[in-house]
């Protein structure tokens, strides 16, 4: 890009910033959170890929709030700190450059796929259920609970001396059989819904939002119970980030929400972690080369990230 078109990029991006001042308000944020971006992700946070675990369920977007009051699950619940905001900022900082042959991962959320170069990580398999089609669910635009579920115990009966990482989407957007109906939402030219809320651009109750947000985890968490209680040895249950539903951020007291990046607040970082042993400790042991998936379309893939409210 050359100078001028930088130039002009700067100034389009001012006449947004005067026009929508919680942007403004969102940089500035980020700016502190973020030490002037000296800091790519939450430093503070904790890494969970070495922490002690046979199977980690990671529920997309899950605050610890939330997942406190609604779950019922049987283990023994404590906090996390995440090292990001959203999800690849928690990729970044749990597994850059990571050499993880003793690790399946099965993914509902192609963030991984979509940055994979820049991570540079290598999982002994794979498993981008989200751009399979049989398991995405065009109703909803998301990869259901239930089908995660599955694709994790048939994954164990496949790998069994192997580590496994289960990435539902829920409780992120889109919100599963949710009454909010919102033009275009899904429409690649057009802002996503966190975007739209923060702007004032769309109109739809707020408590109605955190409803569809709270709904979206209750449906997944029968789901999760039965990874629990089906996959052996210690299962753990966490989130990769949490979500602002209209609370202010400090220092610029702006309202926020959805999970922009380089923003730590609690509702951000602090995540659940849940330990449930069922029976004997696995015996995990690395395989001898890395996957090697399929490529995958880019605009396949964009489409898909749209679809869960990135790339606004």
């Amino acid at each position: 890009m050359n100078g001028k078109q930088s130039f002009i990029n700067m100034l389009e991006k001012a006449k947004i910033g005067l026009a929508n001042p919680e942007l403004f308000g969102r940089a500035i944020n980020r700016l502190y959170y973020t030490r002037l971006n000296s800091r790519d992700y939450n430093t503070a946070g904790e890494n969970f890929i070495e922490r002690d675990w046979d199977n980690l369920v990671i529920l997309d977007g899950c605050r610890y709030d939330t997942f406190e009051e609604e779950s019922t699950l049987p283990g023994e619940l404590s906090t996390v700190i995440s090292r990001g905001s959203m999800t690849v900022e928690f990729l970044e900082g749990n597994i850059t450059d990571e050499s993880m042959l003793d690790t399946v991962y099965i993914t509902g959320n192609g963030q991984f796929y979509h940055n994979s170069e820049d991570l540079s990580a290598s999982f002994y398999e794979v498993e981008n259920v989200w751009s399979d089609s049989r398991f995405w669910n065009e109703e909803n635009h998301t990869v259901l609970p239930e089908t995660m579920a599955e694709r994790g115990l048939e994954a164990a009966e496949q790998y069994p001396n192997k580590r496994l990482i289960v990435h539902f989407i829920q409780p992120h957007y889109p919100f599963v059989d949710s009454e909010i109906e919102i033009d275009d939402a899904f429409d690649p030219e057009t802002p996503g819904f966190w975007m739209r809320l923060l702007r004032g651009k769309v109109d739809v109750d707020e408590d109605d939002v955190r409803e569809a947000y709270q709904n979206n985890l209750r449906l997944a968490l029968p789901h999760v119970e039965t990874l629990l209680t089906e996959l052996p040895g210690k299962t753990v249950v966490t989130s990769d980030h949490g979500n602002m539903l209209g609370e202010k951020v400090p220092p610029i007291p702006v309202r926020d929400w959805g999970h922009p990046r380089g923003i730590y607040t609690e509702e951000l970082v602090k995540v659940p972690w849940l330990e449930y042993q069922n029976g004997e400790r696995k015996e995990i042991s690395a395989g001898s080369s890395a996957h090697e998936g399929a490529e995958i379309d880019d605009e396949d893939v964009e489409a898909h990230l749209k679809e869960l409210g990135y790339l606004s």
